[in-house]
């Protein structure tokens, strides 16, 4: 049975002939009965939700409800990542702790009209674990994770990518998900930007609409690893904004500690040691150094010398390393004449 809040406003806005607020209170409906895994009745309100707007449940809908290998654009993922299993700052871990607790007693804050926070911003280099983040929190509020595939939602089509956008976000506010954007610069770009054609302008807009007609249950998460190109009004959508930068030293020495005990297997290098030898990785580069580990040493079984492989390993990094570190000097110094909107909408150096 959905809750009786939801049951009373759906009756108040059907009396009253608000269309807007029946269509809201039906998608939270239609959202509780998926999380309950009643689907079929969850599709059949769904379908005449669709009726009520003169048509039929739209194909791309359909196809998308059929899961992951049928869904036209987006990918569905079942989290199996926690936040416990991240080495995060403890400024972003307290954000989305607070995050999941706010939804795990979102009654509560209703009882007080007041709605869980439910945009994220993730802004930072490459492989230093937005994408995980968004999955972490999918898996703590035990709801599936959400991947928008903007081959399939962008189109060189006159007005077809919104057309496409309205579609997925139709979709997307019948559930309890995490809609996760990666690379959302994509979209969400500076429409000042004299370079960009009308169409892209004109997606900004229909895309910044979409987000704020969300409902709470919808929590989505953009990420960007340019933040400096985003849009202004993008920030003000976003209710957390959070930096994820590069592992510290003492961060990448508690990576190696928990490597070593998943790996179960004494690495003959002290954690200490690797997170010095390897400084200026990302955390990903960390992630693929130690699969390298395990081939390797998979490969050697049964006379593998572990520290042998480690120190073979570490000479072919060391290298890489430094091709990353200077890959990343320019960039460095073009930072620095780079400005970011900050969340207020004014200019601040990075």
């Amino acid at each position: 049975m959905a809750r009786s809040d939801l049951l009373l406003e759906l009756v108040r806005s059907g009396a009253r002939g608000d269309h807007a607020l029946f269509r809201k209170a039906l998608e939270a409906i239609i959202s509780e009965e998926r999380t309950k895994q009643h689907h079929v009745l969850a599709d059949r309100l769904a379908i005449h939700l669709a009726n009520g707007q003169g048509g039929s449940m739209s194909g791309a809908v359909q196809s998308l409800r059929r899961g992951a290998d049928a869904g036209d654009f987006l990918i569905e993922i079942f989290p199996n990542r926690s936040l416990g299993d991240l080495i995060l700052s403890e400024t972003v871990m307290e954000a989305c702790q607070e995050l999941v607790e706010e939804h795990h007693r979102a009654d509560l804050l209703r009882s007080h009209n007041l709605e869980p926070r439910h945009r994220v911003l993730l802004v930072g280099p490459p492989g230093n674990g937005k994408t995980s983040l968004a999955e972490a929190l999918a898996y703590e509020l035990s709801v599936p994770l959400l991947v928008v595939r903007y081959d399939a939602v962008i189109t060189s089509f006159l007005g077809e990518t919104s057309t496409r956008l309205s579609k997925l976000f139709e979709y997307v506010r019948t559930q309890r998900c995490v809609l996760f954007l990666d690379e959302f610069d994509v979209l969400g770009k500076e429409r000042g930007d004299i370079h960009e054609t009308g169409e892209i302008k004109r997606v900004v807009s229909s895309l910044l609409l979409q987000v704020d007609a969300l409902p709470s249950y919808v929590i989505v998460v953009t990420a960007t690893n340019h933040p400096e190109l985003l849009d202004r009004a993008v920030w003000r959508r976003f209710q957390i904004r959070l930096r994820l930068d590069g592992p510290t030293r003492a961060q990448a020495e508690e990576w190696f500690r928990r490597f070593e005990r998943r790996f179960d297997q004494k690495l003959g290098y002290t954690p200490e040691l690797l997170a010095k030898k390897l400084s200026g990785l990302s955390f990903s580069d960390m992630e693929q150094f130690a699969l390298d580990i395990q081939r390797r040493y998979v490969l050697s079984i049964p006379k593998g010398d572990l520290k042998r492989i480690i120190t073979e390993r570490l000479a072919q990094w060391r290298h890489r390393v430094s091709v990353i570190q200077q890959s990343n000097t320019p960039a460095k110094e073009s930072d620095d004449r780079t400005s970011t909107p900050d969340p207020s909408g004014s200019r601040s150096p990075r």
